[in-house]
């Protein structure tokens, strides 16, 4: 049983990583009409974009290529159209992070067919491994220093995952939070790794 590498994202990260990306964004003096958010990962940062650059428009896509935690369902695919209108728009397509791409480069494809003015891509983190690379990102992650980033919207479902793989070999919660501390390389308190274990009927 191998766990991947993961990190454990902070809200103090992500306001730095939007407010990195606004700043990039309103200094290439881009202000888009619209931002669509890739549910599920991308729509707190479009949100949060939205509220820095001051874009009222928001819209939401879903184009899927993960599917449990740090495992790939195979090829890219629109799972949910654009649920409005932008024809004639500025578009910012925003997602949380280019880890294959794949989401990314799919949901720009989708909505630069729906006829707007001009479509443009953001995430907060881009790994270098990425086949496509988005017009703006906060930071670069080197594809040597790869880890599947747990972010504050998905902690108890990617823990929920992690702590079930390792269950077999830990045995209990505390043997669990050892391997995660051990394989993942994150701390995560034990009370967590109760709840993430419990069935879902005794989840608090």
């Amino acid at each position: 049983m191998d766990l991947p590498v993961c990190h454990l994202v902070h809200w103090d990260d992500i306001d730095r990583w939007a407010d990195a990306l606004a700043g990039k964004i309103s200094a290439a003096g881009r202000s888009p009409e619209t931002i669509v958010g890739l549910t599920r990962g991308g729509w707190v940062p479009s949100r949060l974009l939205a509220d820095r650059l001051g874009v009222k428009h928001l819209a939401a896509l879903r184009a899927q290529h993960w599917g449990v935690t740090a495992t790939q369902t195979g090829k890219a695919e629109i799972t949910e159209k654009l649920t409005s209108p932008v024809d004639g728009r500025s578009v910012l397509v925003v997602d949380d992070i280019t880890d294959t791409g794949e989401s990314l480069r799919l949901a720009v494809e989708h909505v630069r067919a729906t006829g707007p003015r001009q479509v443009e891509s953001a995430a907060f983190l881009h790994i270098t491994h990425s086949k496509y690379v988005p017009t703006y990102y906060a930071e670069e992650v080197p594809k040597e220093r790869w880890a599947w980033f747990i972010f504050p919207w998905n902690y108890w479902e990617d823990i929920r995952t992690l702590s079930a793989k390792a269950l077999p070999e830990g045995k209990d919660s505390a043997g669990v939070r050892q391997l995660l501390l051990e394989q993942a390389k994150i701390a995560v308190p034990e009370a967590d790794v109760r709840q993430a274990l419990a069935p879902p009927a005794n989840r608090s």
